[in-house]
């Protein structure tokens, strides 16, 4: 007759690998449950995102698409495309621009949104260079107004020409040139004052 305490240690045996692997899958699926339970909410973010979008609703696409990144393990290939047109939308043409392109570079031209995805990168470089460009006039705008940029104590800055080289040097089929800055001093500096005509274009070479 078995005695009790060798029942005890067969059935610990038998059963202990057993509940033991029961165990461990278990807590597996509740991983993938949780798992899948947030992919589907990141899901219904995007969407939600996208109708907001289709709306007009930009600011607020933008903050739910902003979400999504947070929340995400993995980005949704989509996101990039969404964000991307949404940022265009917005006018944040340099953000617009990343994010297509990476949109193309994850899906190539086999994207389902690849089409819309170029009009899009097209209009948004020029709007983008368009911006640059007004940036660049409001800028030279104010150098060339009557107001004077101060130098500091000593009176004296580098010379954007030749960069405080005191030369100019160009690249050429047969190797380097050198010449004289004709704006700097042997130091490649300049006075405030010649510094301030020349941000107005009014600093005349000196050869």
């Amino acid at each position: 007759m078995i005695s009790r305490i060798t029942c005890i240690v067969l059935f610990t045996l038998v059963v202990g690998p057993v509940f033991s692997q029961t165990q461990e899958e278990l807590l597996q699926q509740q991983m993938m449950d949780r798992e899948q339970a947030q992919n589907a909410e990141v899901s219904r973010m995007l969407d939600e995102g996208v109708i907001l979008m289709e709306r007009e609703e930009y600011e607020e696409a933008d903050d739910l698409f902003r979400q999504v990144l947070k929340r995400a393990k993995v980005v949704p290939t989509d996101l990039t495309f969404y964000f991307g047109k949404n940022s265009f939308y917005l006018e944040k043409y340099k953000q617009s621009i990343d994010w297509l392109n990476k949109y193309i570079e994850l899906k190539g031209t086999s994207g389902r949104h690849y089409q819309e995805c170029i009009k899009l990168l097209e209009t948004a470089n020029t709007a983008f260079l368009a911006l640059r460009e007004e940036e660049r006039q409001a800028a030279q705008e104010i150098l060339t107004s009557s107001y004077d940029i101060d130098c500091g104590p000593s009176g004296k800055v580098i010379c954007p020409v030749c960069g405080g080289k005191g030369v100019i040097i160009q690249q050429g089929p047969f190797g380097s040139t050198y010449r004289t800055c004709p704006y700097s001093d042997e130091h490649g500096q300049l006075t405030c004052s010649e510094y301030n005509q020349l941000l107005r274009g009014e600093l005349k070479p000196k050869f």
